[in-house]
């Protein structure tokens, strides 16, 4: 092993748990590359980690290496790797990823094409193969529908906002302030409303007319769930797949009744378990990409020895678009 470097955390906390410091790393295991990172993934879900959140968040022992994704160059395969080689650029969704340097299942990790560089691989995988089953799969966004996307003017926001319009849909798109709304429209919204209006879900109710929409798309949760199923048509579907604003708390069911409304809080791990889903739904994004629906652009980056100004700003809800740590 030679030594590298990478964050580590003792204890859940704040972004002041997140400690920078040298690391050993291993050889790759049978079926295992080693990736020499040229950036990482910067997302929610890290903070939910961080804090030590219940749900596929958890952590089960200390210290770990908290991350999510990544991209780089493979710099080692273990034995009875066969896909991969020395050299390829790829990109993944795996654990332990704030480091220099990590060890990945080769069947977890996607051979990059030139239309997917390292630095938007890092950003947007994650988005992607979540846009891709939120969009295509979940909830088979038609054309004509009218949808909604939530905290619009963020890194998935900038995915499905595009990727919606692409096929046809009418976005509506919300944020957290009108200082977001030019964001949001640039991420390919038709409409924009400030979710921290009073009355926000009767404007969506005016821009449909009255119909509503045919799907919530909400990674804010606990501020706007609920009253996001006003804004849902008859049979309707409301998707909670992230919390920045704290967990969706109890509400009565019987407010699905009135016009057979559904929802559910998915997560992208399940529509991602085997090795031919991943490929499926990394070729589907890489195809928006080349069809150009998707025009994605990394918005921030941080070294990664700056991991916890990161954190203070994603969590801050400070930051628009799609932001990258770099070892």
């Amino acid at each position: 092993m030679s030594d590298t470097h990478g964050v580590l955390v003792h204890h859940h906390g704040g972004p002041e748990v997140l400690e920078y410091g040298p690391l050993p790393v291993r050889d790759p295991a049978p079926g295992e590359v080693r990736v020499r990172q040229q950036a990482i993934g910067l997302n929610y879900a890290d903070i939910y980690q961080r804090q030590g959140e219940a749900g596929p968040h958890a952590t089960g022992q200390f210290p770990f290496i908290p991350g999510s994704q990544g991209a780089g160059v493979v710099e080692a395969v273990g034995p009875g790797v066969q896909r991969l080689r020395v050299g390829d650029s790829v990109g993944y969704i795996h654990g332990a990823t704030y480091a220099d340097a990590v060890c990945v299942p080769e069947d977890r990790a996607v051979l990059l094409p030139p239309s997917l560089p390292v630095e938007l691989a890092a950003a947007f995988l994650l988005r992607g193969l979540t846009a891709e089953y939120l969009l295509h799969r979940l909830h088979a966004v038609q054309p004509g529908e009218a949808i909604l996307v939530h905290a619009a003017a963020g890194g998935m926001g900038e995915v499905l906002g595009q990727w919606g319009r692409a096929l046809g849909a009418t976005v509506i798109g919300t944020v957290g302030g009108t200082a977001k709304f030019d964001t949001a429209r640039a991420h390919g919204c038709h409409h924009v409303v400030d979710y921290r209006k009073p009355g926000w879900a009767d404007e969506v109710n005016a821009l449909t007319n009255g119909e509503g929409v045919a799907v919530v798309y909400d990674a804010v949760g606990k501020d706007v769930f609920v009253d996001s199923l006003a804004c849902l048509r008859t049979r309707g579907l409301a998707i909670n797949y992230g919390t920045a604003s704290g967990n969706v708390e109890g509400f009565a069911l019987q407010r699905l009744h009135a016009k057979s409304l559904s929802v559910c809080r998915p997560t992208l791990r399940s529509f991602i378990a085997k090795p031919d889903e991943l490929a499926a739904a990394a070729a589907r994004f890489v195809q928006a990409i080349e069809n150009g629906w998707l025009r994605l652009a990394v918005s921030r980056r941080y070294a990664l020895r700056d991991v916890q100004q990161a954190h203070a700003d994603l969590a801050a809800r400070v930051t628009t678009g799609a932001a990258i740590l770099v070892p």
